[in-house]
């Protein structure tokens, strides 16, 4: 590519990170102009992404080397099919989660929302681009450090006692994140991944017990991140008291950890890693396992709608690792189109939950109390959403979890996923059987005299709408999204093919520095 064209795999994060700055800059302007400016540039991000959608289907490969510096030794951006896919689904995201918090006037309790925002979205932006460790967690901070504020908007006990423990559980984390790579560094003498991955492949024998704890560190900190066990107590509570605007994003944060896996695992502990190879696979899987088979008890006892909702996130996620952890190309793209899906269905849950508080007498508590009215919308919704978090047919979770299964064969690890899969999906299912049960179908007429509950605003129906449209696509578009993402996993799978583009050269020998 030539001219401003190569810039392009870059441009998803400079977008927001300009316009972050010009509403910090702004950030006493009316608030009309905050909300133009931040949905102005979430749209612009939206037709970057889409034109580096376009540039990756014609070269494959997408590298961009940050000052003209060689890759080993500079900041390397790489888009390639998950990367785009995963920067629409944020795109998409990000205009509900705008149109909502306008509707919702979530944005009107401060002046920093906006800014906060759009540092967010550079932040996941730059975590889903970036092809390097170091720049992995600078871009993990960056959306972190947002997020923080984004979760303590609008104040409220609970918000800070919840945002008190996120954030010192991501601290410990970027602690651990910072160790690993040093050692990393320390030993191979580089953080660029395709670079680390055919050092590591090479890697002396003095070198391979350091090697592995950095390996293990890495991995814990992403099962935090990505919600895993036993790393998962934060979240339900976390989601259940953040803003419904922010808990979108959060809904993707989460699918972060799980990308940062695939990411970095599929090139330093691939068939080729060497001492690495071995480990990270059945970790991954038996955590999974657990995970989706505890989040799934916790959303049964769950005395509330949102803590319920932020266990199905724990599920969700649970699936994605046992995927993962198959260690399969076929697997990774179940895998993959799962993680769509189930993003999209619990984004749209969360605001369901959030019209479901603000209008019901007794807000989300999961019990008989006088009924509200719209209820019957609302739980039509709240049926439509429960198919879809369940994985029912005819929605794209069904989907995703027959491909799942499809490719698993019944004995061994197989039968064990089979299992899982299927008991946690009826106890998935019993949960929100129940919860919808006494959210709608089980209160009593209200009293004389009730104030009558404002409607939701059009900007709140347009957020919940895009959602629900993007669901629906997935599942009409099934066989188009199966395809993409089978090569998406393909891809991946090429790791001399990542080495051969972005290095431009045969890697360097391993050295131990002194």
């Amino acid at each position: 590519m030539s001219g401003m064209a190569q810039h392009i795999a870059v441009l998803p994060v400079l977008v927001p990170l300009i316009a972050a700055a010009v509403l910090v800059v702004l950030h006493r302007s009316p608030l009309g102009w905050r909300r133009f400016l931040s949905f102005a540039a979430t749209l612009v991000m939206g037709l970057v992404v889409a034109g580096l959608a376009l540039a990756v289907e014609a070269q494959g490969l997408l590298v961009y080397q940050v000052g003209n510096w060689p890759s080993a030794v500079g900041i390397v951006f790489l888009a390639d099919r998950l990367s785009v896919l995963m920067l629409g689904l944020l795109v998409l995201l990000a205009l509900a989660s705008q149109l909502f918090a306008a509707g919702a006037r979530e944005d009107a309790g401060g002046l920093h929302f906006h800014g906060l925002f759009q540092l967010q979205l550079a932040g996941l932006a730059g975590a889903f681009l970036t092809h390097d460790l170091f720049n992995l967690f600078v871009f993990f901070e960056v959306l972190l450090a947002a997020s923080y504020g984004l979760l303590l908007h609008g104040q409220g006990g609970e918000r800070l006692r919840q945002g008190f423990h996120y954030v010192v559980l991501n601290l410990v984390a970027s602690s651990l994140f910072l160790l690993a790579v040093g050692v990393f560094y320390g030993v191979l003498g580089t953080v660029n991944l395709s670079d680390l991955s055919a050092r590591i492949a090479a890697a002396p024998a003095e070198a391979v017990p350091l090697l592995r704890a950095a390996a293990l560190l890495l991995l814990a900190v992403f099962a935090l991140k990505g919600a895993i066990l036993p790393l998962y107590f934060w979240l339900p509570r976390t989601y259940a008291a953040a803003p419904a605007s922010a808990a979108i994003l959060f809904a993707i944060m989460t699918k972060l950890g799980l990308y940062a896996l695939l990411r970095v695992y599929g090139l330093l502990a691939g068939d080729d890693a060497g001492v690495l190879s071995p480990m990270v696979g059945p970790v991954l899987f038996w955590a999974g396992a657990g995970t989706v088979l505890l989040a799934a008890l916790g959303a049964l006892a769950a005395a509330k709608l949102r803590p319920l909702l932020g266990y199905l996130v724990v599920g969700s996620a649970g699936v994605l690792a046992m995927a993962l952890g198959l260690g399969s190309v076929q697997g990774v793209a179940a895998g993959l189109f799962y993680l769509v899906h189930s993003t999209l269905a619990m984004a749209a849950f969360f605001l369901l939950a959030d019209w479901v508080r603000r209008t019901r007498r007794g807000g989300d508590a999961l019990e008989r109390v006088a009924a509200m009215p719209r209820m019957a919308m609302m739980g039509g919704l709240f049926l439509v959403l429960a198919v879809a978090a369940a994985g029912l047919p005819p929605l794209g979770g069904f989907l995703g979890k027959a491909l799942l299964l499809a490719y698993a064969e019944p004995v061994g690890q197989g039968a064990v996923l089979w299992t899982v899969v299927l008991v946690a999906s009826f106890l998935t299912l019993l949960a929100l059987a129940r919860a919808g049960s006494r959210l709608f179908w089980q209160g009593r007429e209200a009293p004389d005299g009730t104030l009558p509950v404002p409607p939701p605003a059009a900007a709140e129906r347009l957020a919940l709408l895009l959602l629900l449209t993007a669901l629906l696509g997935v599942a009409v578009q099934a066989a188009a999204l199966t395809d993409y993402v089978a090569g998406s996993a393909a891809q991946l799978a090429g790791v001399e093919h990542y080495r051969e583009v972005v290095l431009g050269r045969t890697p360097l020998p391993t050295t131990v520095p002194n």
